[in-house]
């Protein structure tokens, strides 16, 4: 069986990889195709965004898509930056941008709680574009005072789950693919493939 991860964020390849690394399937990757056109993230939800994606790279490739939307949501910004996580400081601002513009929101604010979910949908298509399989993972915690650790990507720095002095930034790879919203979303995603699996052989 095959399978294309449809996503360009290569910190999502490089984790997606890694926890599907032991299914009985070939991962194949949107670098492999030429003139692929960026699907339209203008889904309400995470889980409507990985939706969209999975189907439009489907039909792009012909291959059944794995996709995923993920993102932040703090509490005192009521929920910002959510759907908005990639975009949040502009279409093409690094990842330092992105925290720094967080927190300075959250510094803003009167509200001390810094409390904040991570939020992960995933999404599978069939090469026809029928979603096939839609699951979420969340990942509860807190934000830390000021960034920490250089692993992982997007806000990791400063979230520390619950349970965890640490943020994501400082964990090792080991350990976040327990506990992190993406893993957990996967853990149901893998289920789902070794039936799939098992019905091709």
């Amino acid at each position: 069986m095959q399978l294309l991860i449809a996503t360009k964020n290569n910190g999502k390849v490089r984790e997606l990889k890694e926890l599907l690394a032991g299914l009985p399937v070939n991962l194949r990757s949107l670098d492999e195709f030429q003139n692929i056109s960026e699907a339209e993230e203008t889904g309400a939800t995470f889980a409507e965004n990985a939706v969209l994606k999975a189907q439009s790279y489907a039909l792009q490739t012909g291959f059944w898509s794995l996709a995923d939307d993920s993102g932040l949501e703090v509490e005192a910004l009521s929920g910002a930056p959510g759907v908005f996580s990639a975009r949040y400081a502009g279409e093409n601002a690094t990842d330092a941008e992105k925290i720094e513009k967080l927190s300075q929101q959250l510094s803003e604010t009167k509200n001390e709680q810094r409390g904040a979910i991570f939020v992960c949908a995933m999404a599978i298509s069939d090469e026809k574009g029928k979603i096939k399989f839609l699951a979420e993972g969340i990942c509860s915690g807190k934000i830390a005072a000021t960034p920490s650790g250089n692993n992982g990507f997007g806000y990791d720095p400063i979230f520390i789950p619950d349970g965890f002095q640490q943020t994501f930034g400082e964990f090792t790879g080991e350990t976040k693919q327990k506990i992190s919203h993406r893993a957990l979303a996967t853990k149901k995603i893998i289920r789902y493939l070794h039936g799939i699996y098992a019905a091709f052989t």
